[in-house]
């Protein structure tokens, strides 16, 4: 078996869709479990939902039906088509759940609804393939990967995933899934937290024991650093599972760690193609080089924010310091990305997403000779040389720098 994902940019339109079944029909039909996302933008229309929900304004569906109806009338000439009743359907429980729910749990009710944007694209894609002599069935993923009851990251029960998966799924026949969404031992929508398809995509190939794992984007590969921020980059031929995590820990936008965990346990091959382009070769992660070619990666975090710390008596910043500010970090829900310190002094670099940092420095305030900078951002280099360095030195103000053999680390002022 291989297995395919499509994210949401892929089937975010009509065309998007019949792409798709274009490369199926290029890469073979058979023998395939193809696990897609929610189309376009569903995802993040669905969460304003779920926030209207909660602030108990009434809630429009209109926006999420008009964009599936654009896109099932560009597919199927015949409104008439039995597409439009199960699109419909889905609707009708959506919006069915959000009338009868009485549960307050925000992480549950998230589940729930988020899920029908999976649910729909995937109904719409499978009908069209068949429809397109492209035979193929439907699987509700939420009916295979079974999970623990934590709503929005829930983890996997691998025993009870991998008997499902292996009982549904027949090595000659095309299938078409969600990724993202499970269900835990009561059969309520459970969902796997970020890059929950990817982590989908996975779960299977473990389960199956697969032959590979392709993940189809917009763009041709991974490549030394995000194109849209970084000029001149280089696709990458060959990514090891190892450096691909270590690229994830820092940052980059590539594949995230727990996706590669199972492939790597079974050393199954992941490789990243673009959509537009099947047949060139995208980039290889698996076992072989570290990373091929061997050039510095570059990776930004912006928005971040640098706090520095020394004693109020400029006594030793010791280790008793330190485990106080780390469990402040936990309490205000701080991300850490960069440590350094010294004999006097310490300093942190923390991704404020949750918007705690103004009460976690209010808080030090009380114990410590504090200063910081907000809105700095975060420069890691893989596989750094001089002149990689000084391109991003270039014009700015380095606040912080830290050298290991490697990886280089700046904070800057822009």
């Amino acid at each position: 078996m291989r297995i395919f994902k499509f994210g949401g940019a892929s089937i975010k339109n009509a065309e998007g869709v019949k792409n798709l079944a274009s490369v199926l029909e290029k890469t073979g039909c058979e023998n395939k479990v193809v696990v897609i996302s929610a189309m376009g933008k569903i995802t993040n229309a669905l969460e304003k939902v779920i926030e209207i929900y909660f602030e108990k304004e009434k809630i429009d569906l209109d926006y999420l039906k008009s964009y599936h109806l654009e896109i099932l009338t560009d597919l199927f000439e015949s409104r008439s088509h039995r597409v439009y009743t199960e699109v419909n359907t889905l609707f009708g429980e959506l919006e069915s759940f959000l009338k009868r729910n009485k549960s307050p749990n925000y992480d549950y009710v998230y589940d729930q609804v988020i899920s029908f944007g999976e649910l729909i694209s995937t109904t719409i894609v499978s009908i069209f393939l068949n429809d397109n002599h492209i035979k193929n069935e439907f699987l509700d993923a939420r009916n295979l990967v079974k999970t623990n009851q934590v709503y929005r990251d829930a983890k996997v029960n691998w025993d009870a995933t991998c008997k499902k998966i292996n009982t549904a799924i027949q090595s000659d026949k095309l299938y078409i899934t969600q990724g993202f969404i499970a269900s835990d031992v009561h059969n309520f929508t459970t969902t796997l937290g970020r890059e929950g398809s990817d982590y989908t995509a996975a779960i299977f190939a473990y389960c199956l024991k697969a032959e590979d794992v392709t993940i189809w984007k917009d763009v041709d590969g991974v490549f030394n650093g995000d194109p849209r921020v970084f000029e001149n980059t280089t696709l990458l031929n060959e990514v090891s599972y190892t450096e691909a995590i270590e690229l994830a820990f820092y940052g980059a936008s590539i594949i995230h760690p727990k996706t590669l965990q199972p492939l790597q346990k079974r050393e199954i091959p992941l490789i990243v193609k673009s959509f537009y382009h099947p047949e060139n070769a995208g980039t290889l992660v698996s076992n072989g080089n570290k990373i091929n070619p061997l050039i510095p990666c570059f990776i930004v975090k912006k928005n971040l924010v640098l706090i520095s710390l020394s004693a109020l008596d400029f006594s030793f910043f010791v280790e008793e310091n330190i485990s106080e500010v780390f469990a402040l970090l936990h309490q205000y829900q701080l991300k850490v990305d960069v440590i350094q310190n010294s004999a006097i002094s310490f300093s942190v670099v923390v991704d404020n997403r949750f918007n705690q940092v103004d009460k976690l420095i209010n808080h030090l305030k009380g114990k410590f000779r504090v200063s910081f900078n907000k809105n700095v951002s975060l420069y890691t280099i893989r596989h750094f040389t001089e002149s990689a360095i000084n391109q991003i030195e270039k014009d700015k103000e380095v606040l912080l720098k830290q050298l290991t053999r490697e990886t280089v680390q700046l904070v800057t002022k822009e």
